[in-house]
C-alpha cells in the first residue's frame, strides 16, 4: 500500500474471533434494511508512548509497540464476546434481504508499519493519507481492523464496519468497550449491547404517514443510473476544525427572542446557506438531509419491551428527513429562518409515532430494497447534502492503556453524487469541533473561499504535532 509519498507495509493479517461465541442467526430490523452495503471507516491516531509501563501486559521480549499490538488483539477478542455480530457475516436469505450470520467468523485483523511520522500525516486530505492505508479496505466478514506502527513510534488503529450491522451510536458502544477491556481494570464498566430486535419490529397491523413516502424511496422506482461524464464533480474528503468561539457565534446569529437553536442546528444553517450562496446558476435547489437517531424515543410497546433500553440497542435506529429550499430562497433567507427550517426537519422525525411508522412502511414494502430519498437527484439542477452529529464520538475514551488518542474521526467514503459531513469533537481544545467533510469538490470550494474564517485546514499545529512525534 502507498499512494501518498510513503508506503505502507503489512507485517501479519490473522483474524481475531470471540474469545467464545454460540452460532445462531440474526435477523436484520427493518430499520437496518434502509442501509445499502455500505463500509464506515474510522481512525484514531496515538503519539509515541515513552512510559513502557502502562503499556498493558508489556513483554520483555517484545517491543513496547509489539505489547500495544498484542494488548489491542487480546481486547478485542474479549469484546466480540458481547458485540458478536461484528465477528460474523452478512448473507442473503431466500428473499434477497441480507440477514447477519452470527458463526464467529472474525475480524480481519492487519498489523502494519508505515516509513512517516505522525507530524507529516496529511490529516487535511485524507482521501490520499487515510483511505486504504490506515482505514483498511473491508473485504470479508463485518468488520476490519488495521493497527499501523509509524516511523517516529506512533500508532494509528483504523476500522471499518458494515453500516448495515451497526450505526454510529453502536460503534461507538463497542469501541469505548474495547477500549476498557483493553486496560485491564478488573471489573468492566462498558455498557453490554442488546440485540433484542422486538424492540423495533412492525405493528399489527401496520400504519404510517404518508409524508414517509416522500423521505424514502424505493429502489426500483428510480431511474436506471446515467453513465457519469467525464466532467462531472466527484466526492472529496477534507477534514478541517472550527474553533468553539466560532461555534457559539453561529448559535447566536441563528437563535432569536428567546428562541435558542441548537449548535448542530445552527451550524447546519450556515452551512447549507453557504452552499447555496456559492452555487450556480444551474443549481435551482439545494435539500438538506439530517440524520436523526430514535433511540431517546422508542420506549417499546408492553412492559417485557420497557425493562429493556433503546440506549443500549445494538443495530441501526436512524432516519433521514431532509428540507428543501431554493438556492433563491437560500440566499434571501438570515441564518435565523434557516435555522428555523431545520429545526422544523428534525422535529418532525424526532417522534416516536415517525419510528414506529417507517418500521411499518418497510413491512409493508419487503423485500423490495428502500433507501434515504435524499440521496437520489430528482432533477439535474438540484444537490444535496447529508449531516450526522458525531458529537458524541468517544475519542477520549479510546484509551487501550497508553494514552488516549490526540486524533480521532470518521471517514465515510461512499462515493456517491450527495455529500455527507460528520463535526465531532476535538480534543485538542476544548469546545472546538473536527468536520469531516464528504463533498463535491465544487462545494469544498465554497465552503473555503466563502467561509475560511470558520472552516479552519487540519494541520500540524492545531494538533501540536509541529515538534516531533505529536509531542
Amino acid at each position: 500500500m502507498g499512494s501518498c509519498g510513503f508506503l505502507v507495509n503489512v507485517k501479519r493479517s490473522e483474524v481475531v474471533a470471540a474469545a467464545s461465541a454460540q452460532e445462531h442467526w440474526l435477523p436484520m430490523s427493518n430499520l437496518d434494511l434502509l442501509l445499502p452495503p455500505l463500509d464506515v471507516g474510522v481512525f484514531f491516531c496515538y503519539k509515541k508512548n515513552n512510559d513502557t509501563t502502562s503499556i498493558p501486559e508489556k513483554n520483555l521480549m517484545t517491543t513496547p509497540t509489539e505489547s500495544m499490538v498484542a494488548a489491542v488483539k487480546k481486547a478485542l477478542a474479549q469484546a466480540l464476546v458481547s458485540f458478536y455480530p461484528f465477528a460474523g457475516e452478512v448473507v442473503q436469505n431466500r428473499l434477497g434481504e441480507p440477514e447477519l450470520l452470527c458463526n464467529n467468523r472474525g475480524v480481519d485483523f492487519l498489523d502494519a508499519f508505515a516509513d512517516i511520522e505522525l507530524k507529516d500525516l496529511d490529516l487535511y486530505h485524507p482521501d490520499t493519507s487515510i483511505h486504504g492505508n490506515f482505514v483498511p479496505f473491508k473485504k470479508q466478514g463485518v468488520l476490519s481492523i488495521q493497527v499501523t506502527e509509524l516511523k517516529c513510534g506512533g500508532l494509528v488503529i483504523g476500522c471499518t464496519f458494515d453500516h448495515r450491522v451497526a450505526d454510529a451510536h453502536s460503534a461507538n458502544m463497542f469501541f469505548t468497550a474495547w477500549a476498557e477491556i483493553a486496560q485491564a481494570k478488573g471489573t468492566a464498566t462498558y455498557t453490554a449491547p442488546s440485540l433484542r430486535r422486538s424492540m423495533l419490529n412492525p405493528r399489527r397491523p401496520t400504519t404510517y404517514d404518508a409524508a414517509i413516502d416522500d423521505l424514502y424511496v424505493l429502489l426500483s422506482s428510480l431511474p436506471p443510473p446515467k453513465e457519469p461524464k467525464a466532467s462531472d464533480d466527484r466526492l472529496l474528503s477534507r477534514i478541517y476544525y472550527i474553533e468553539g468561539k466560532e461555534i457559539g457565534q453561529l448559535q447566536s446569529m441563528a437563535s432569536y427572542n428567546g428562541c435558542r437553536r441548537t449548535k448542530l442546528e445552527s451550524f447546519s444553517a450556515f452551512l447549507w446557506k453557504t452552499i447555496a450562496e456559492g452555487s450556480c446558476a444551474q443549481i435551482k435547489k439545494v435539500n438538506l438531509g439530517i440524520v436523526v437517531d430514535g433511540r431517546k424515543r422508542l420506549k417499546g410497546r408492553d412492559n417485557e419491551e420497557k425493562k429493556f433500553s433503546m440506549q443500549n440497542y445494538f443495530g441501526n435506529v436512524l432516519s433521514i428527513p431532509y428540507a428543501e429550499a431554493s438556492v433563491c430562497d437560500l440566499k434571501e433567507m438570515n441564518l435565523e429562518g434557516v435555522a428555523d427550517m431545520i429545526h422544523a426537519c428534525i422535529e418532525g422525525a424526532n417522534k416516536e409515532d415517525h419510528f414506529l411508522g417507517l418500521i411499518d412502511w418497510v413491512e409493508e414494502h419487503r423485500p423490495q430494497p428502500a433507501a434515504a430519498a435524499v440521496y437520489f437527484k430528482n432533477s439535474e439542477d438540484e444537490e444535496a447534502i447529508v449531516i450526522s452529529s458525531g458529537l458524541r464520538f468517544p475519542v477520549a475514551q479510546m484509551n487501550f492503556g497508553w494514552g488516549m488518542p490526540d486524533f480521532g474521526s470518521y471517514h465515510f467514503h461512499w462515493g456517491g453524487q450527495t455529500g455527507y459531513v460528520m463535526p465531532m469533537p476535538s480534543v485538542s481544545r476544548e469546545g472546538d469541533w473536527i468536520v469531516y467533510m464528504n463533498l463535491l469538490k465544487k462545494h469544498l470550494d465554497i465552503v473555503e473561499s466563502k467561509s475560511a474564517h470558520v472552516f479552519r485546514p487540519l494541520n500540524p499545529a492545531y494538533l501540536k504535532m509541529n515538534k516531533g512525534c505529536w509531542m
